[in-house]
């Protein structure tokens, strides 16, 4: 941290963060592994706040939770830079603008029964956000690849997340390789492996048959499950809104799911604002604030929580060698979300040239990427109107 960074006041640090995540809010597409990107830009390089270790710590702390992992790391920034009102200040900033316009979305959905082209919007998109994450893979990978065991957990991380393999269990099981190796090295291989366990998740979601009367409170308590239990990315949400609305309320049909997951995607800040989507469609402008409250509220709470274990991370070197773990195995399964994404979105010759402009604008002339992806969503627009 800088000497300007160092001798902020309070106010002024709380500013900082407050403006910093709007704007991300506000501006930032492409997903998780593309926010968590900009941050990493934004933070340890543009204004210094930590280093690459820490923000890679924190990272992996928050994969290790339920809840929108980048929503997450902005709570968690805006905690460690201006305490208990920049966490409040850099959660409700980052998910808000990105609300405002899902529920833009729903109401011209529920009022002409179709979306705008958002299709156009993502096509400019997905080229710039590869470019971004490619640069923070490499900068944070520096950190995590401490030798050659968290190098192939990486390898394997990738490898078996791409062969579909679920995403969480991937990265508890990155974390205990690298301790049992850690074990071994000190202890040995017999008290090594009688140390360490491999935890057993499930996600209690049931299917009820018959169809269940709307209620608010019955939206508001589903959102506040899905948002206690999900791991993941998006297609995580997806599978989840499709068993408790589709499949065990039947209050919404699957291509309503689908639209969502859609709207959550193409506009700013966290993909879970489509939560609130399907809020408005279920329960007009209440709905759609009750179900935003509960798919988030387990995240206001998960994050002081870790607030307190993070030190404690730091010092324990069994703790230090089961994050690194999870570090690696994390940045594994982002080369992953960015190997699936680049098949996706570059496409075409001029997906390909957006994508190395970006990777040029971002990493060698330091152009703020935020922007960048601003500029590849007006681009992606244009050219679908100009090429019909």
């Amino acid at each position: 941290m800088g000497e300007r960074e160092r001798n902020l006041s309070l106010p002024a640090r709380l500013k900082e963060v407050s403006l910093l995540f709007l704007k991300l809010g506000a501006f930032s597409f492409g997903g998780p592994a593309a926010y968590i990107a900009i941050m990493q830009r934004e933070t340890v390089r543009q204004r210094h706040w930590l280093d690459d270790q820490d923000f890679l710590d924190i990272v992996g702390a928050v994969n290790l939770v339920p809840g929108p992992n980048a929503t997450q790391v902005a709570m968690y920034l805006g905690l460690r830079r201006a305490g208990w009102r920049g966490f409040l200040s850099s959660g409700i900033l980052f998910i808000v603008p990105g609300m405002l316009a899902t529920l833009v979305l729903a109401w011209v959905y529920v009022q002409y029964g179709s979306l705008p082209q958002v299709g156009w919007v993502l096509y400019g998109i997905k080229p710039v956000v590869i470019a971004i994450v490619l640069i923070a893979l490499w900068d944070l990978g520096k950190k995590a690849v401490k030798g050659i065991v968290t190098a192939l957990v990486g390898i394997a991380a990738l490898a078996l997340y791409l062969l579909g393999l679920n995403e969480i269990l991937l990265i508890f099981a990155g974390a205990v390789a690298v301790l049992l190796v850690y074990s071994v090295r000190r202890f040995g291989w017999k008290n090594a492996a009688a140390a360490v366990g491999l935890p057993v998740l499930k996600v209690p979601l049931s299917a009820a048959a018959g169809a269940v009367a709307f209620g608010q409170l019955t939206l508001f308590l589903s959102f506040l499950k899905i948002g206690s239990v999900i791991f993941g990315s998006g297609y995580v949400l997806l599978a989840l809104l499709r068993s408790e609305f589709v499949t065990r309320l039947h209050w919404l049909t699957n291509q309503q799911v689908l639209d969502a997951i859609a709207v959550g995607q193409a506009t700013p800040g966290p993909v879970f604002t489509s939560a609130t989507f399907v809020g408005y469609l279920l329960g007009r402008w209440p709905g759609a604030l009750l179900a935003t409250l509960g798919i988030f509220l387990p995240s206001f709470a998960l994050v002081p929580l870790l607030s307190y274990v993070m030190p404690w991370s730091k010092k324990s070197p069994w703790a230090r060698a089961f994050l690194d773990g999870v570090n690696v195995a994390s940045l594994g399964l982002m080369a992953g979300v960015t190997w699936q994404l680049g098949r996706a979105g570059v496409v075409d010759v001029f997906t390909i040239a957006l994508a190395v402009i970006s990777l040029v604008l971002v990493f060698r002339f330091k152009i703020n990427s935020v922007w960048v992806i601003l500029g590849g969503a007006i681009l992606g627009v244009l050219y679908k109107l100009v090429s019909g």
